[in-house]
């Protein structure tokens, strides 16, 4: 965009008064890029700014669509409205507009044939007689843009044109951060929804199976008249179907309260301050770590596999008091979770003759360990259970330390 001075003459002073303006704008832009969360409401408000300063009548600013080939408008003031209506949604390589976005640059035109031949306006060529088009850009990737309407035809200041420049990139820079939120987010709703699958199919999912082949088994029983066989199978519907109701309403649980925003070691606290009150189990708690250095899956999969082994301990163990413990060990955290109960009988495993851990006949109905685990093994890490020596039983998840960043 080429400067010219406003045939009025421009001030000595007008370089440094745009300077500071300068400042003040991009430290404005700066900061809104931190903490906003709705950018083009945001856009919207620089629309105004940015009209000021081209001393335009009217202005528009416009997003990329998803496509990549239309510009929606998310903002407009001073344009008629029949001029808004066809404005609302354009080809991204339209008129004066597709030219800066091919140069990458702002520019300045007085030719708006085609702006006056889009809308069928006569707004273009009587109130507005020349146009600048402000690319919204961050890494060479196009965002948006803005359009301001001026009533007279003059070119801007050079200093105005590096300004829309810089603010042009700082916008982009935001437009390009909602979208990169907007596609973490969706991977975060899809990785949940899967997640909730995965549990449904390993906990309800096999246990109404169980009971579907135990009702075939009940009603031969009652046709061939055998009672005893028939309260047997009963009996076992009636168990699964328990166990499917505590099941679903851990889930509930589980997805209604999700992690703890303040982090791992405030969550594991108010869990286990509240532990005795919901459970009848007394809950010792002793946190061993200065700090835990997890990303935000990391901790999210930490909280859920002590949640569930704390479950465990409520439906299985038959205990009276439980004991959670968080240290570290080298380059490794160490979540364990001991209580005085029936031990593997009650819980997970019965030990065998080796000393080691036989898979319990009645395995199918605690899928827990299960979802523990592979919770464990998407942060890198393990779970253990084992019987105490002096009764109860143990779950120990052991999982890595974030390793530092280190850049040249």
């Amino acid at each position: 965009m080429h400067a010219k001075a406003d045939p009025e003459g421009v001030e000595p002073d007008v370089e440094e008064r745009y300077r500071l303006q300068a400042l003040s704008i991009i430290s404005e832009v700066s900061a809104s890029l931190a903490d906003e969360d709705d950018v083009e409401e945001m856009l919207g408000r620089f629309l105004g700014t940015m009209i000021r300063l081209a001393h335009a009548n009217a202005g528009a600013v416009r997003v990329l669509t998803s496509d990549g080939r239309h510009l929606r408008l998310v903002g407009a003031r001073g344009l008629p409205r029949e001029v808004v209506e066809q404005e609302r949604l354009v080809p991204v390589d339209c008129g004066q507009c597709g030219s800066a976005i091919r140069d990458r640059q702002s520019r300045y035109e007085i030719d708006l044939h085609f702006c006056a031949q889009r809308t069928h306006s006569e707004y273009f060529g009587h109130e507005c007689r020349a146009m600048v088009v402000v690319p919204l850009q961050h890494g060479g990737r196009l965002q948006g843009t803005y359009n301001l309407f001026l009533p007279e035809q003059f070119e801007l200041p050079e200093e105005v044109a590096l300004l829309f420049r810089s603010i042009g990139e700082h916008l982009g820079m935001a437009l390009e951060n909602a979208r990169l939120k907007r596609e973490n987010l969706r991977i975060t709703l899809m990785n949940e929804r899967q997640m909730m699958a995965a549990e449904v199919h390993d906990s309800l999912a096999q246990t109404c199976a169980y009971m579907k082949m135990r009702m075939a088994m009940l009603q031969d029983a009652i046709g061939e008249g055998d009672s005893m066989r028939a309260g047997k199978y009963a009996g076992d519907v009636s168990q699964a179907l328990d166990e499917a109701y505590g099941h679903l309403r851990q889930l509930l649980s589980q997805f209604r309260n999700r992690m703890d925003p303040m982090g791992l070691l405030h969550a594991l606290g108010e869990l286990a301050a509240g532990f005795q009150d919901r459970t009848g189990i007394a809950l010792d708690y002793e946190n061993r770590l200065a700090d835990l250095r997890l990303s935000v899956d990391q901790e999210a999969q930490v909280f859920f596999i002590v949640q569930e082994a704390l479950s465990n301990v409520v439906r299985h163990s038959g205990a009276t008091r439980a004991r959670l413990t968080l240290e570290g060990a080298g380059d490794y955290y160490e979540a364990i979770i001991e209580d005085n109960g029936k031990g593997g009988q009650g819980y997970f495993a019965i030990a065998n003759r080796t000393g080691g851990f036989a898979e319990h006949p009645r395995l199918r109905d605690h899928f827990g360990l299960t979802i523990m685990r592979e919770r464990a093994r998407k942060i890198g890490g393990r779970v253990e259970v084992s019987n105490l020596p002096a009764g109860g039983f143990r779950v120990r998840l052991t999982f890595p330390v974030l390793p530092v960043r280190l850049e040249k």
